[in-house]
């Protein structure tokens, strides 16, 4: 009998139960607890639990079409202006002058005010050339913000490459540029794949706040079934469509996590 196999078993068996006498001890402590019936009837109830299910998972297809196009845009812009910023020399001082004020700037900002100027300034100018869909606007202002954040991301991947990996690249004959490009980005782009998808997990459930100008996606959807029931259920809805969408990122994160880790001590090992 291997003596590890049974010690893992066991370990899991503790943990499990551990898990349910929590759990049930949860359930009886918020089931007596003296608001509990109305508490149920306003957040549980099952018709309107039911008849949101025909409307909102709809809407939550618009948060996804966001996410998906808004991640797309964000990773090279995020990218370039990670490059800007690691560009040496005074002659691109400029460059690297207008990246700092980039990031600086859209991650100081609290996003939901982000997604007010632009989704309600910028119509409101008139110009005639300018879009005024709201959807189109919203998404522009994740697409700043997060960029400023995943813009960090890859800049500390790559000065994470350690200096030597360039100085070898430049004595081969490869410019700035091409070292960069072949040699430390792939690196750099390999080692930030985990906090890069735990960004992403946020910008999921921030597009919730394209709401906020009108645009009908699954948290807008849920405030106009309450406001016609007069119940709190549809929320419990769109939560769980977002919950059911970022676990399974949050669990590819931690795999890739784990999955670097071990490769790390592999290589450690080796040495």
């Amino acid at each position: 009998m291997n003596p590890s196999g049974a010690s893992g078993r066991r370990s899991t068996l503790i943990a499990l139960a551990s898990t349910l006498v929590f759990a049930a001890v949860l359930v009886l402590v918020v089931s007596n607890a003296p608001g509990w019936p109305a508490v149920e009837r306003a957040f549980f109830n099952g018709e309107v639990f039911r008849e949101s299910l025909e409307v909102i998972p709809e809407a939550f297809l618009v948060n996804v079409k966001i996410f998906l196009i808004a991640e797309v845009l964000i990773l090279p812009f995020a990218l370039l202006i990670a490059v800007l910023r690691s560009l040496p020399g005074p002659v691109f001082f400029p460059l690297r002058a207008l990246a700092v004020v980039y990031a600086d700037l859209f991650r100081g900002i609290p996003t939901i005010l982000v997604i007010y100027l632009l989704g309600f300034g910028v119509p409101a100018l008139g110009l005639s050339w300018l879009p005024i869909d709201p959807l189109f606007w919203g998404l522009v202002a994740l697409v700043l913000v997060y960029s400023a954040y995943v813009s960090e991301v890859y800049r500390a991947g790559i000065e994470s490459v350690h200096p030597s990996q360039t100085a070898a690249a430049r004595s081969l004959g490869l410019s700035h540029v091409k070292a960069l490009r072949f040699v430390v980005l792939p690196q750099a782009v390999r080692r930030v794949v985990p906090p890069l998808l735990n960004d992403f997990i946020g910008l999921q459930k921030d597009t919730a706040l394209v709401g906020l100008l009108g645009v009908v996606e699954a948290f807008r959807q849920s405030q106009i079934e309450v406001a016609s029931t007069f119940n709190y259920t549809p929320y419990l809805v769109t939560a769980i469509l977002f919950v059911l969408l970022t676990i399974p990122l949050a669990r590819l994160t931690d795999w890739l996590v784990a999955r670097d880790r071990r490769r790390q001590l592999a290589a450690g090992g080796a040495l």
